[in-house]
């Protein structure tokens, strides 16, 4: 974002760019909770175009994105004494490919978390049963890439795991051939524990875990091959307190549909005992086809490089949701020089794209609507 902020600054600066009035807004956290957006104060923003820099692939024109809500649910675990004559395991799933929970939501990927639990819940159904511990995934808006867990069996079933663990690692891999290349399935003995989770907690823990929607829950009507709604099953982490905290993400471009599964998934885990709460809700930014700027935007490209802009919309979260809300007259559009690995320490921006959009900017404000 840091190249978006240093050409706005660029352009009030240069007295001899040819543009309407401008109002800039700089904004702060984007990524780790819009802290700037959310802050905004209604009637800060006169003018009636916003145009977002805050896109990652030249020639692409965004005109609506997803909002968002963190739904989370709390389970104490109830402990005992761990028994006697058990053997114990340390089961690891790993190499998933994970990604972004909106951008990869709809390519396919295996859940750590879900197979995890899928695993857990089979052998719990089978055996004598101990969950010992569990954790799996990390950030709010990651697919979980990773989950493992330790359980305890009777010792006279040791080997009879060992060949349902293989089974399931082959029918996962079968699953997910196409989609999940690397993926490892490890089953360790591992030192025995001083207590156990109630296998009663345990079993509402996994079957909830099992039950609760994950993936792409609805397509958008209105923009060919976009996901409108889903739901990411992110982190389950067990806290010094001694309660599990299962961490999911709902995005959808369309509020109630947002909070509609977002609702289905704190029905699956109240009816599991769980305390649900929610968190971080930001709005949608419903595509507007209509948008005035958005052909000016289309026209300008068209002329400067003999192609038609490709006009998109993102099941991600962007600002321009928040700003609708603060100020419902805008007319937007993001877009932005390609750049790749971003939010990573493989970032990097594609110098060629950015002088191309640098000049698509200025003749799309030289060519804005009148305020």
């Amino acid at each position: 974002d840091g190249i978006a902020v240093a050409y706005a600054l660029a352009l009030i600066a240069d007295k001899s760019i040819p543009h309407p009035p401008l109002e800039v807004i700089i904004t702060v956290d984007e990524e780790t909770g819009l802290t700037g957006a959310f802050n905004l104060g209604e009637g800060m923003v006169q003018g009636k175009y916003l145009i977002n820099l805050d896109s990652e692939d030249e020639g692409e024109v965004f005109i609506g994105c997803a909002g968002g809500i963190d739904t989370l649910a709390y389970l104490p675990l109830v402990t005992e004494s761990a028994p006697s004559d058990y053997s114990y395991y340390k089961v690891s799933i790993s190499g998933l490919l994970g990604g972004h929970s909106g951008d990869d939501i709809n390519k396919g990927r295996a859940n750590a978390n879900k197979l995890l639990c899928r695993f857990l819940a089979r052998v719990a159904d089978k055996y004598e049963f101990y969950l010992c511990d569990i954790s799996g995934g990390s950030l709010h808006n990651a697919i979980p890439r990773d989950a493992s867990a330790v359980f305890a069996i009777p010792s006279a079933n040791k080997e009879d795991v060992r060949v349902d663990f293989n089974l399931f690692a082959a029918e996962v891999q079968d699953e997910y051939s196409a989609t999940e290349p690397n993926v490892r399935f490890t089953l360790q003995s591992t030192d025995p524990v001083a207590r156990v989770i109630d296998p009663v907690v345990t079993g509402k823990l996994l079957r909830s875990v099992c039950a609760v929607f994950n993936g792409v829950f609805a397509m958008s009507q209105d923009v060919p091959g976009l996901v409108e709604t889903s739901s990411n099953l992110a982190s389950i982490k067990r806290t010094a307190d001694n309660v599990l905290t299962i961490t999911t993400s709902q995005r959808s471009s369309i509020e109630s549909a947002r909070d509609f599964v977002s609702y289905s998934v704190r029905s699956a885990f109240e009816l599991a005992g769980a305390k649900v709460t929610t968190k971080g809700q930001y709005p949608g930014w419903k595509p507007n086809m209509k948008s005035e700027i958005l052909k000016v935007a289309c026209d300008t490209y068209k002329q400067l490089f003999g192609d038609d802009a490709k006009i998109k919309a993102i099941h991600a979260g962007l600002e321009c949701g928040l700003f609708l809300e603060k100020a419902p007259h805008l007319d937007m559009i993001s877009f932005g020089p390609t750049m790749r690995g971003v939010h990573s320490p493989d970032e990097r921006l594609h110098i060629a794209s950015t002088e191309r959009w640098w000049r698509h900017l200025l003749l799309l404000l030289e060519n804005a609507p009148a305020k």
